[in-house]
């Protein structure tokens, strides 16, 4: 039996789950890729996951107004934190299927896996 995201991801208090940057990519994530970080630093250093689209902390309550609530969301930043926020909010607004990259875009790079700039 192939493992599932569900599986493999770690509950959290807020109402999203927690899961690494290798098992997203084992596994694939068939919903949105939502970065929450500054622009700068979307196209930065550290570079973006593939299929990220960029929605700031501070503009996700607006943007997520007009968004399917029962499509999954993988939300990314630097390091998990302002991401598992951006997720607390969404799951306060109603959203069903939400996942923190654990660690961010710096485990996620030193991973090795596929960045875009």
């Amino acid at each position: 039996m192939t493992a599932s995201l569900l599986q493999v991801s770690v509950a959290q208090p807020g109402g999203y789950r927690d899961v690494s940057p290798t098992d997203v990519m084992r596994l694939g994530f068939p919903g949105r890729v939502i970065d929450v970080r500054e622009p700068h630093e979307f196209i930065g250093e550290l570079g973006h996951m593939p299929r990220a689209e960029l929605v700031p902390l501070a503009t996700i309550d607006s943007a997520a107004k007009s968004w399917d609530r029962s499509q999954p969301l993988l939300l990314v930043c630097r390091s998990g934190g302002r991401s598992g926020r951006a997720a607390q909010l969404l799951a306060s607004m109603g959203f069903q299927t939400l996942y923190n990259l654990a660690g961010g875009m710096i485990a996620y790079g030193s991973c090795g896996l596929p960045i875009e700039r």
